[in-house]
């Protein structure tokens, strides 16, 4: 078996606040490149940030700690909700993009 927090998780985030037109993509983006995890961040229709984050499970708590207290320097980070949590066996993203 896996040691604890080595195995593949993949969760869905949405972080609400002022999270939009202050960078916060481009710091997702390079805070997860850092953890060495995959996914996506995009803005949403009614001002929220939104995505998905692949990778050992214990990087992907970092980085849900960071979505949920950092952010980027300018946001203002009111709520971070996370969902749709499971196991998978390999990634299903290549690197971790910014959508449009």
């Amino acid at each position: 078996a896996m040691a604890e927090g080595e195995g593949l998780v993949s969760v869905d985030y949405e972080v609400s606040g002022t999270v939009q037109g202050v960078f916060f993509r481009k710091y997702t983006q390079r805070e997860a490149q850092r953890l060495g995890l995959v996914g996506w961040v995009q803005n949403t229709s009614h001002g929220t940030v939104q995505g998905q984050i692949q990778g050992p499970s214990a990087r992907v708590r970092e980085l849900q700690e960071w979505l949920r207290k950092v952010g980027s320097p300018q946001s203002r980070i009111s709520r971070a909700e996370f969902s749709n949590e499971k196991e998978i066996a390999a990634l299903e993203h290549k690197e971790f993009q910014i959508l449009k």
